[in-house]
């Protein structure tokens, strides 16, 4: 069994392999344990990735990109003059990792994969990963790991009922979360971030401190360094921030260090004092979000098995500081903290993930063992300063109180009482089909096309225009240029038997196979291409339903993949969890 784990940090990349009977080891990628996430499009259309990237950057910054995570959101990059979508530059970035790795396996695939994520993030941001890893060509099982899930599994194996938090601080964002320990694995209590701030962050202020420093001998030599104009002027520009960030990083060592400079400019010495005063403001948000984060998961910090730096930038000598100043807990770290999360989703159990959806008050914390991962879910935030003193509220105030809460109540009560399931059951799928409302879904097929539903131009029947499998009860949605078909049948046996037969009409064509889950269903998915059109076949793992994708190719024929079509699905068809 060939496991790769990728951690796809917002500025570097590591990846982890684990061989059956070997321990885990790095996947140094150009002869490096971390890799950068940047992306370089060149004029014929190529992305280069990591420090092919970077080195290209100095030649023209406008076709790089050092943060391609940080844009996930975004749809598309312009590179230059190309257009380059996201899952595109992400999945040029796995594929750099995935090349090392096969070459390093002697031309053989892992057989599983799990891919690391921020614990925010939703459905829709998890599907973009999945489709890049797909493109990338990850045709074995893909896992989803919290990245604070897998940092808690590296540096601890938490008892059932003890937690953790987590502390990460990399080159592009900040993180944080409390995880504990469940008898089916791991619980996000509450997790937040700092999207803005970064290791990168602390490189600026310190640039500007230098500058600071030096830029009154030759204002305009100066300010073509912050802005340059030619070839010449990005090298020095390029050299001068990298030895920004490697005095950064020994002033994490040693006292003082010395910052060389171009000419005209002398180098510049600088202290381990001056930098923390220049980064303390920064740091101490942190600080106070862990404070807060911790405050919210119901778990009081003396009662932690521990709190974890993680990321390169946790490094600084500062934040243990100022944690143990703060929450009067020393913090634990590792000599290679960028490995830890990459290293600690090998040991997550798959399916032993959930995230608390709601918080108790703090002298009782719980600690849920089943639920939906809700990765996109949002925590109350309760500020660990001195507490407030509290004035007693008069009788009249209480009775006013006394009504309303009442009032809800009863109100609240009706609704609950009155309101069906959000989804239908297991059992209630099973039968004869209910009858269908006015676009031709039954609750257990609305259930399967989630947003398509209400998205896409959807009628009763099969119409013709796609793939389908015919059963009980059909309805065709067009959406984005492609067509679904969504077929509940009388049983589990029968979706298997129309499944196999449609799959048995695409023989000697690459396969993609994985699972999938959303909308308080999980299942498998099969993906094919066949003749410029893509074909996937998704179905429900205890319940006979079923969908069929049907994805024409939008440009030459021959270009379209079982990996696009899977990343089609993935993209716009998945429904969202």
């Amino acid at each position: 069994m060939r496991v790769l784990s990728i951690d796809v940090g917002t500025s570097n990349t590591v990846a982890v392999l684990s061989v059956s009977g070997q321990q885990p080891r790095v996947v140094e990628v150009d002869g490096a344990a971390t890799m950068p996430s940047a992306v370089y499009a060149d004029e014929d259309g190529v992305i280069l990735v990591g420090r092919d990237a970077e080195r290209q950057a100095r030649m023209d910054p406008t076709r790089f990109e050092p943060t391609p995570k940080r844009r996930i959101d975004d749809g598309a990059l312009l590179l230059g003059g190309s257009v380059v979508p996201v899952t595109d530059a992400l999945a040029a970035v796995l594929r750099r990792v995935l090349d090392e790795t096969v070459r390093q396996l002697g031309g053989a695939l892992p057989d599983e994969f799990r891919l690391t994520h921020p614990a925010r993030w939703g459905a829709p941001r998890r599907n973009t990963l999945m489709s890049a890893a797909r493109l990338a060509g990850m045709t074995g099982n893909i896992v989803l790991v919290p990245e604070p899930v897998a940092a808690a599994a590296h540096f601890n194996r938490l008892a059932p009922g003890s937690s953790l938090a987590v502390y990460d601080l990399g080159s592009g964002t900040f993180d944080v979360a409390v995880v504990a320990a469940s008898p089916q694995g791991f619980t996000v209590l509450a997790e937040d971030g700092l999207p803005d701030l970064g290791g990168t962050d602390m490189d600026q202020l310190l640039l500007e401190y230098v500058g600071r420093q030096v830029s009154n001998r030759d204002a305009a030599k100066w300010q073509l360094l912050l802005r340059p104009e030619s070839t010449a002027d990005r090298r020095a520009q390029r050299a001068l921030i990298e030895d920004v960030r490697a005095a950064k990083e020994a002033l994490s060592r040693h006292p003082q260090t010395v910052v060389p400079m171009p000419e005209p400019f002398a180098d510049v010495t600088v202290t381990r004092p001056e930098l923390e005063a220049l980064i303390r403001p920064s740091l101490t948000r942190t600080v106070e979000l862990l404070s807060s984060t911790i405050a919210a998961s119901g778990v009081h910090p003396m009662s932690l098995a521990g709190i974890y730096l993680v990321g390169g930038a946790s490094r600084m000598p500062l934040v243990g500081t100022l944690i143990g100043d703060r929450l009067r807990v020393t913090p634990a770290s590792l000599d290679q903290p960028e490995t830890a999360v990459a290293l600690g989703a090998h040991l997550v159990p798959r399916d032993g993930v959930t995230i608390r959806t709601r918080v108790t008050a703090p002298a009782a914390p719980q600690y849920p063992t089943t639920g939906d991962f809700m990765a996109g879910a949002q925590f109350p935030q309760l500020a660990a300063s001195a507490p407030v003193p509290q004035k007693r509220a008069s009788k009249a105030t209480l009775v006013t109180l006394g009504a309303i809460v009442l009032v809800a109540l009863v109100v609240l009560g009706g609704f609950l009482v009155a309101s069906p399931s959000r989804f239908p059951s297991a059992a209630a799928c099973a039968g004869t089909p209910a009858s269908p409302d006015d676009k031709g879904f039954t609750n257990c097929t609305r259930q399967l096309a989630g947003p398509v539903a209400d998205q896409g131009d959807c009628h009763g029947g099969d119409d013709g225009s796609g793939v389908a499998v015919t059963g009980l009860a059909d309805v065709t949605c067009h959406i984005d240029g492609q067509t679904v078909v969504y077929t509940q049948t009388g049983s589990l046996d029968e979706v298997n038997v129309k499944v196999r037969a449609l799959m048995d009409a695409y023989p000697n064509t690459t396969r993609v196979r994985a699972q999938w889950k959303g909308n308080g269903l999980s299942g498998e998915y099969q993906a094919v291409a066949a003749s410029g059109v893509g074909v996937v076949v998704f179905t429900v793992s205890d319940r006979p339903l079923v969908g069929v994708l049907t994805a024409p190719a939008t440009g030459d024929p021959t270009s379209l993949t079982a990996a696009k079509a899977a990343a089609a699905f993935e993209r716009s068809v998945q429904p969202g969890t």
